[in-house]
C-alpha cells in the first residue's frame, strides 16, 4: 500500500513511517522540512508540505491508499488552530482524490468519560488541569478536529494515546479498544504500530479507539516534561 503520513517528522510521524517502511509499504512522509528528514529508503518519497497549506496537502494526498496524520504541537497559550485546519485540509484533499481510509492521532485527554483506573485526585485535579487550563487551547483544538473527522463520509478511525513516552519498539502487551482504558501512558513505538496496522487492515472503521502501554512505562513526570517541550 501507498501509505501518507502526515507529521512524518515528528516523533510519532518518524515511528510511523520507519514501521510502515519495515512492513513493506510504499511511503510519502510529509513535513515542512524535507531537507532535515532523516529517513532514507527507496520506498520512501518526502514531500514538502505544511497542514496549513490546501494546495500542497492536495498534492501529497495523490495517488494515496490511505493517510495517517499524526501532527501536532505543544501546549501553548495563544488560539491553536492546527489541528482542525490541517485535518480540514486533508479531508477534502482525500475526497478530491477518492481516497477513504484516514487514521488520525487525538488525545485519550479530550475522552469526556473517565476511565476505569482513574483516581478522585486524577479527576478532580490534574485532569481539569491539563484539560481546561494547561493544554486548553490544543484540547479544544482536537475536539474540533475529531468532530471533522467524525461528519466526513471517510473510512476514520481516530485513535487517542495517553501521555506519549518513547520506546525503541513496540511492547508485546499494549491495548487497544473502542472504550475508555484504565492507564495513562502510551509509548510512540505501540501508537505508531497501532496507526500502521489501522490503516493498512481497517480494525476498528468509524470509531474512536484508545492505546495504553502496559509495560516499559517510564515516570509520569516525563509526559509531563514531553508536552512543553515535543511535538506527537
Amino acid at each position: 500500500m501507498r501509505l501518507v503520513v502526515f507529521g512524518a517528522n515528528g516523533p510519532t510521524g518518524r515511528q510511523a513511517v520507519e514501521q510502515a517502511l519495515a512492513s513493506g509499504h510504499q511511503v510519502s512522509a510529509v513535513t515542512r522540512k524535507p531537507d532535515e528528514y532523516p529517513l532514507r529508503s527507496t520506498r520512501l518519497d518526502i514531500v514538502a508540505a505544511d497542514v496549513t497549506d490546501e494546495v500542497a496537502v492536495r498534492n501529497a494526498v495523490d495517488g494515496a491508499d490511505a493517510v495517517i496524520s499524526t501532527y501536532g504541537v505543544p501546549y501553548g497559550r495563544r488560539e491553536i488552530t492546527v489541528y482542525s485546519q490541517g485535518i480540514t485540509h486533508i479531508t477534502r484533499a482525500m475526497a478530491a482524490h477518492g481516497v477513504s481510509r484516514l487514521v488520525c492521532v487525538s488525545s485519550t485527554t479530550v475522552a469526556t468519560e473517565d476511565a476505569p483506573s482513574d483516581s478522585l485526585l486524577w479527576r478532580k485535579v490534574f485532569r481539569p488541569l491539563l484539560r481546561n487550563s494547561l493544554g486548553r487551547t490544543l484540547y479544544d483544538d482536537m475536539e474540533r478536529m475529531e468532530r471533522i473527522v467524525q461528519g466526513t463520509g471517510l473510512v476514520w478511525t481516530v485513535v487517542r494515546p495517553g501521555g506519549l513516552f518513547d520506546l525503541p519498539e513496540p511492547t508485546p502487551d499494549y491495548q487497544v479498544a473502542p472504550h475508555r482504558l484504565p492507564g495513562r501512558l502510551t509509548s510512540r513505538a505501540d501508537l505508531a504500530q497501532t496507526l500502521v496496522h489501522e490503516a493498512t487492515e481497517p480494525l476498528h472503521p468509524r470509531e474512536t479507539i484508545e492505546v495504553i502501554t502496559r509495560s516499559g512505562m517510564p515516570p509520569f513526570t516525563t509526559f509531563l516534561r514531553e508536552a512543553f517541550g515535543t511535538n506527537r
